[in-house]
C-alpha cells in the first residue's frame, strides 16, 4: 500500500515535471524566436508566471483530490488481488489434497483388483478341481454301472445260452435214449422205478 502510494506520488512528480518543462521550452522557444524575428523579446512576463502557477495550483488539487480515490482504488485492487491469490492458494493446497487422495485410491485400487483378481484365479482353479473330481466320480459311477449292466446281459445270455443247450441236449438225448433204448430195457426202467416208490 505505501509502495503503491510512492509510485503514485512519484508518477505525479514526473508529470509535473515534463508540463513545467514544456511551459519552459514553449517559454524559451518563443525568446529564441523573437531574437531570430523582427519583434523584440520581451522575456518572462507576469503572464507566464501566472500560467505556471494555475498549473501548480491545478496540479496540487489534481493531486489532492484524486490521492485518496485513486489510492483506494488502487488498495481495493490491490487487496482483491490478494483475496484472489489467497483463495487460488487454498484451491491449489485443496486440489492437491485431491489428488495426493486420488493418488492414494489409485494405488489401492490397483492392489484391490490385483487381489481380486487372485482371489478369483484361485476360486476357479478350486471349481476346476473340484468339477474334474466330480467328474471322475460320475465317470467311475458310469463305469462301474455299465460293468454291472454288461455283468448282468452276461449272465441272462449265458443263463439263455445254458437253457438252450440244455434243452437241445435233452432233445438230443431224448432222441438218443428213443433211437437206442429196447422194450426190455424200458420195462427194466419202470420195474426199478416201482420199486423205487414201493420202498418209500
Amino acid at each position: 500500500m505505501i509502495v503503491l502510494r510512492r509510485v503514485f506520488s512519484r508518477a505525479l512528480m514526473i508529470c509535473i515535471m515534463i508540463i513545467l518543462l514544456a511551459c519552459f521550452e514553449g517559454i524559451a522557444s518563443d525568446s529564441s524566436e523573437e531574437g531570430h524575428g523582427s519583434s523584440p523579446s520581451k522575456g518572462w512576463v507576469a503572464t507566464d508566471t501566472y500560467r505556471v502557477m494555475n498549473f501548480a495550483v491545478l496540479a496540487i488539487a489534481l493531486f489532492v483530490l484524486l490521492r485518496k480515490p485513486v489510492s483506494q482504488t488502487l488498495s481495493s485492487r490491490i487487496k482483491g488481488i490478494s483475496d484472489n491469490l489467497d483463495e487460488l492458494e487454498a484451491l491449489k493446497g485443496e486440489a492437491e489434497k485431491r489428488l495426493a487422495q486420488c493418488n492414494k485410491k489409485l494405488n489401492t485400487l490397483d492392489k484391490e483388483a490385483e487381489k481380486i483378481i487372485s482371489e478369483y484365479i484361485k476360486q476357479g482353479n478350486e471349481a476346476k478341481d473340484k468339477i474334474l473330481k466330480e467328474a471322475e466320480a460320475a465317470s467311475e459311477k458310469l463305469e462301474a454301472q455299465a460293468r454291472k449292466n454288461i455283468e448282468h446281459e452276461f449272465e441272462r445270455a449265458r443263463s439263455k445260452l445254458e437253457a438252450e443247450i440244455f434243452e437241445k441236449a435233452i432233445g438230443k438225448a431224448e432222441e438218443l435214449i428213443r433211437s437206442k433204448i429196447t422194450v426190455e430195457d424200458q420195462n427194466l426202467l419202470v420195474n426199478e422205478y416201482l420199486d423205487k416208490v414201493v420202498e418209500q
